[in-house]
């Protein structure tokens, strides 16, 4: 049924992109079909008006995975969105701040995960006895998530873990702080450009 529904839509998309003059008559709408857009709609609702025809066809996860490629079509929306616009330019703006905290959290993860497996490898060789074992805790620690699942035993241990519990409240809020303090200056220019835009149609309307 829904894949009837999105096949007469589909049609009905094509038939109307053809009052844009970029895709005009039979060639233009056979070039909007071959857009990358177009493609993810078709291949939406494809699978689901094959799987039933083919035989041996419905046990293939790879049809039933593009299905869900359509909901990458709601990323066009971001484009209209003067939040996401803002969003885009603050994170732009910060890149330096965000890279160089993003750097500090690898250093915290790799130094707390490394010193978990000095310190825990040899009382939990299933949770610490690796490096990249540990990281799982390091994560799990730092992103204040603390599942309880992995923890250390012994005293140093238990230090190391308050001390990386600490830095993660730290870690987690400063890109939260930058990406504030970026997005609101997004906001605050362009206030002041719809005022400024706004006391000039008033101007002119006034001259």
């Amino acid at each position: 049924m829904f894949a009837g529904i999105f096949l007469v839509e589909y049609l009905v998309r094509l038939w109307a992109e053809g009052g844009n003059p970029k895709f005009r008559g039979v060639r233009g709408r056979i070039r909007y079909a071959l857009t990358p857009a177009a493609i993810i709609d078709l291949i939406a609702f494809l699978p689901s008006l094959v799987l039933p025809i083919v035989p041996g066809v419905s046990n293939l996860m790879l049809l039933r995975v593009f299905r869900l490629i359509r909901i990458l079509r709601l990323a066009r929306l971001g484009r209209f969105s003067l939040a996401m616009r803002n969003l885009s330019r603050a994170v732009s703006e910060r890149r330096e701040e965000l890279l160089l905290s993003v750097m500090l959290a690898a250093f915290v993860l790799l130094f707390s995960a490394a010193g978990m497996y000095l310190l825990e490898g040899d009382n939990d060789p299933q949770s610490f006895g690796s490096i990249p074992r540990a990281m799982w805790w390091s994560v799990c620690t730092l992103t204040t998530v603390g599942y309880g699942g992995i923890y250390p035993h012994t005293v140093l241990g238990k230090i190391l873990g308050g001390l990386t519990s600490i830095s993660g409240i730290g870690l987690i809020a400063m890109p939260t702080g930058i990406l504030a303090a970026a997005f609101s200056d997004a906001f605050q220019r362009t206030r002041t450009a719809r005022g400024a835009d706004t006391d000039g149609n008033r101007t002119e309307r006034a001259l």
